[in-house]
């Protein structure tokens, strides 16, 4: 029986790599570098957009991030109203609140500015203004947006989720602590901003946790089975920008160039997996985070060597040649190159103090978050390995603490 389902899980992958080269894959125009969010708003007016629904968090609306925008968005003419309602993992009731305040106001685009939780909300209230007969939970999964969304234009204010490129959008229930991802290529936004000097107040945790989030997006597209040359291309790019100028950036939070370039290789790591998929980090990570509100970005740091670890000799060959790309280890054999790049990424936490497991795993809760992660994982991401049950649970163990 085991044998075949994992025969019908890679059919179903197979049958979707070729569906996908059938959609629309147009990368999203974007605006770089230093003071780039400040010339969205002529953008903006340039068309024809007169009103505009911010989606934002209160911890950036307190820090003022948004005023130099607000400034330029009053100067060209253009009125905006704010929802800074947005939680870390944005929840239906957050959506629902952007949705209606959009509406009331007669807003005619969306502007996402933060990290990836309001990326996440801003992305399905643009989507749900436009598919009104369409729930939240029914849009969950893949190809359940029927109708464009609104306009969207994404202003990162972290180097991790590389949101701005995707096409998904994870949600939180908190009637069932789970967190699912809405995925469509209708999703990604048209509009991106790549500005670092948004991310120059970023604390070191988050700038690790963010960056490892990077580094997740891009490894575990590239190891996987739906690559494409594109894919291949932008995520190597990414895994090299950010072996090379993450620590920098958590060190030195004011170098502009590390986090110019950390930006940017968010960007290629969200451009890479938003066609070639995630994986098992991400299936265990989203439960985690659903089940006990652990950050996406730490979960991603903490969990990543472990899924890696687990699939071996199956992923040895790409994870040798990210050990090449990225400088860790060029001479020896595939396995002993990729154990080396898996031990780095166990040293790059360490040096960025970030943890080897989680306390809040409870025993009690095994059983609900090995079901909730392999009905998100199978069949959907083309991984090296396919994890059953036991693999399941055996690598969470090994998270907990």
């Amino acid at each position: 029986m085991w044998q075949l389902k994992k025969a019908y899980y890679r059919t179903f992958q197979f049958v979707m790599k070729f569906a996908l080269s059938l959609f629309d894959w147009s990368e999203p125009e974007l605006l770089e570098g230093p003071g780039a969010v400040k010339r969205l708003p002529a953008l903006i007016k340039s068309k024809g957009i007169s009103k505009v629904l911010v989606v934002t968090d209160k911890g950036l609306t307190g820090l003022h991030l948004l005023d130099g925008m607000y400034e330029k968005l009053d100067e060209e003419g253009v009125a905006y109203v704010v929802y800074d309602g947005t939680q870390p993992n944005p929840t239906i009731a957050n959506i629902e609140e952007a949705r209606q305040l959009y509406l009331d106001n007669g807003c005619q685009a969306v502007i996402a500015f933060g990290g990836g939780s309001p990326m996440d909300c801003a992305k399905a209230a643009a989507a749900r203004v436009t598919n009104p007969k369409t729930s939240v939970r029914k849009m969950r999964g893949l190809l359940k947006v029927v109708h464009k969304p609104a306009i969207l234009f994404a202003v990162p204010t972290t180097a991790g989720t590389g949101s701005e490129a995707t096409v998904a959008a994870v949600v939180s229930d908190p009637e069932t602590h789970e967190k699912n991802a809405i995925n469509d290529p209708k999703l990604r936004p048209k509009y991106a901003v790549l500005d670092p000097e948004l991310t120059i107040g970023l604390p070191p945790h988050i700038t690790s946790t963010t960056g490892m989030d990077a580094l997740t997006h891009a490894v575990e597209a590239y190891i996987g089975r739906s690559n494409v040359r594109s894919t291949e291309l932008y995520a190597e790019k990414a895994v090299k920008i950010i072996f090379k100028n993450l620590e920098k950036a958590y060190v030195n939070g004011k170098d502009i160039e590390a986090r110019d370039q950390m930006l940017k290789a968010s960007f290629y790591a969200g451009m890479a997996f938003t066609r070639a998929y995630v994986g098992y980090v991400h299936a265990i990570g989203h439960n985690l985070g659903g089940m006990y509100r652990i950050p996406h970005g730490l979960a991603m740091a903490v969990i990543l060597p472990y899924v890696l670890e687990y699939y071996g000799a199956k992923a040895y060959f790409r994870l040798a040649r990210l050990a090449e790309i990225s400088g860790v280890k060029t001479v020896g054999s595939d396995e002993e190159k990729a154990k080396a790049f898996i031990e780095e990424i166990k040293e790059m936490n360490r040096r960025m103090n970030i943890p080897d497991g989680f306390t809040e795993i409870k025993e009690e809760d095994l059983p609900i978050i090995v079901k909730r992660a392999l009905k998100e994982a199978n069949p959907l991401y083309p991984v090296p390995r396919i994890m059953n049950e036991a693999d399941c649970e055996a690598v969470i163990r090994r998270l907990m603490r």
